[in-house]
């Protein structure tokens, strides 16, 4: 597919691995023979700048493709020369070919159902967008105050000018709500209702409350299910992300924000057996429910899945798992700049207790399941760590491929224990997403640290 760019994205009826194997390595070297009986190509491209991305990030001029697999990587005469009768030949003309890309961390395209804020560019802008007639105004999650010419989030007092009677609440990501004054009204929030454990209610700096909800203090808000997922969202969305790119995805615990965890995977089962999966899925499943290793187990029993369960084209990754909030909630060592009106003193919410986070993950490698935890702060990620090693010596976890989810705030004291564990690191491009936002809340010094990839 061509881009407005001049660049070639490799899609065939089903999408091409990402992952160049053997054969392409030792077509790129030159060693190029004749193929057997039936073993022509589908489709060759020629006349291009292939990027290989091989070890030595070697450029090629053609490829040649057969069903969902390379079977050769070269020169333009050496590829071509493989082709059949049947074969058909595309000249790129120059234009470039990469391979496919995987969202590593992706749980949905599109933000799922609500008033659409993603094109909005100004504070203005989305109150604009949010000034709507009817009892309540939600929004999906697909937009960022980074997209803002602010930089910064609407709050309360915000809303209140174009909401005074009907409730407007923001959903922001995937730890945070805004509201307005009719929604705290209607829900009862005040400055002195609780804070929920493991949540977090914003304040502006002279006390009074400024709309933010973190984490388990959007239970306070009580929004209405979302609409039951069906094929048709999932086949849309993949065509969005094939668009882009896309050629495999990890979907970590939740397809649908607020839905379930098992019902997308069920019917990503239903489309590959249809023929219609047009893109690689690792999903992950997920554990809302800590406070005992029981009610886990039952959970995990009534889904019927097992661990790894699946082939290359749709495969049960592991458990999702949390400790920690986003970047308005991860956990610290030292405290924040000032977000929240604590007088120097937050550092962040410890979304799960310590102690039930621990026994589910010492669990679930009994279970023989790879775990994945979302960690955003220091602290954070030292609970991870401390967690992962008690598991690995119940039963080792090395060469298991189990990870920590964002891990924005790693210190050089973390790297040998990742390294001694042997984790992977899922990283997002958040730094430059939303630098803003880290700075904001964690200063600059601490906002410069995100990610420590090359560490």
């Amino acid at each position: 597919m061509l881009s407005q760019r001049g660049r070639v994205h490799l899609h065939t009826v089903k999408q091409f691995t990402a992952i160049l194997g053997g054969s392409v390595l030792a077509a790129c070297s030159g060693a190029l023979g004749p193929l057997g009986p039936g073993e022509a190509p589908d489709l060759v491209l020629y006349n291009g700048k292939v990027v290989t991305v091989d070890s030595a990030f070697s450029i090629a001029q053609a490829l040649a493709i057969r069903g969902d697999r390379f079977v050769a990587v070269g020169s333009d005469d050496a590829v071509r020369r493989l082709a059949g009768p049947a074969t058909r030949a595309i000249d790129l003309r120059g234009r470039t070919v990469i391979p496919g890309l995987i969202d590593g961390h992706l749980h949905n395209a599109g933000g799922g159902p609500g008033l659409d804020l993603s094109r909005v560019r100004s504070i203005d802008a989305l109150l604009g967008a949010a000034s709507k007639p009817g009892d309540l105004v939600a929004s999906n999650s697909d937009w960022h105050e980074a997209q803002l010419r602010e930089k910064r989030l609407p709050h309360r007092r915000d809303l209140d000018r174009i909401a005074p009677d009907n409730p407007v609440v923001l959903v922001r990501g995937g730890h945070e709500f805004i509201v307005n004054s009719a929604a705290m009204r209607r829900w009862n929030i005040t400055r002195v209702t609780p804070v929920p454990p493991g949540g977090e209610i914003g304040h502006d700096a002279d006390g009074e409350l400024n709309g933010e909800l973190i984490d388990t203090a959007r239970g306070l808000v009580k929004l209405p299910p979302p609409p039951k997922l069906v094929e048709n969202e999932i086949l849309a969305q993949m065509k969005i992300l094939n668009a882009a790119g896309l050629t495999g995805i990890r979907i970590p615990g939740q397809f649908q924000f607020g839905g379930s965890a098992i019902e997308p995977y069920r019917m990503f089962q239903q489309l590959k057996a249809k023929g219609q999966l047009t893109i690689r899925v690792n999903y992950l499943m997920r554990i809302f429910d800590y406070s005992s290793v029981e009610k886990m187990r039952e959970t995990i029993a009534s889904w019927n899945v097992r661990p790894d369960e699946g082939d290359e084209w749709l495969r049960i990754g592991g458990m999702k798992t949390l400790v920690d909030g986003g970047f308005e909630g991860g956990h610290m060592r030292t405290p924040y700049e000032e977000p929240f009106g604590k007088g120097g003193k937050f550092k962040g919410i410890q979304v799960v207790p310590l102690s039930d986070y621990v026994a589910a993950v010492r669990e679930l490698n009994r279970l023989g399941w790879r775990v994945a935890t979302h960690a955003v702060g220091d602290a954070a990620i030292d609970q991870v760590l401390d967690a992962y090693a008690a598991a690995d010596r119940d039963r080792s976890i090395r060469g298991k491929r189990w990870s920590i989810e964002h891990f924005f705030i790693g210190r050089p004291d973390h790297y040998p224990r990742v390294k001694a564990l042997d984790l992977a690191i899922s990283a997002q491009d958040h730094l430059y997403r939303a630098g803003p936002s880290l700075v904001k809340y964690w200063g600059r010094e601490r906002a410069e640290q995100v990610t420590p990839v090359r560490s």
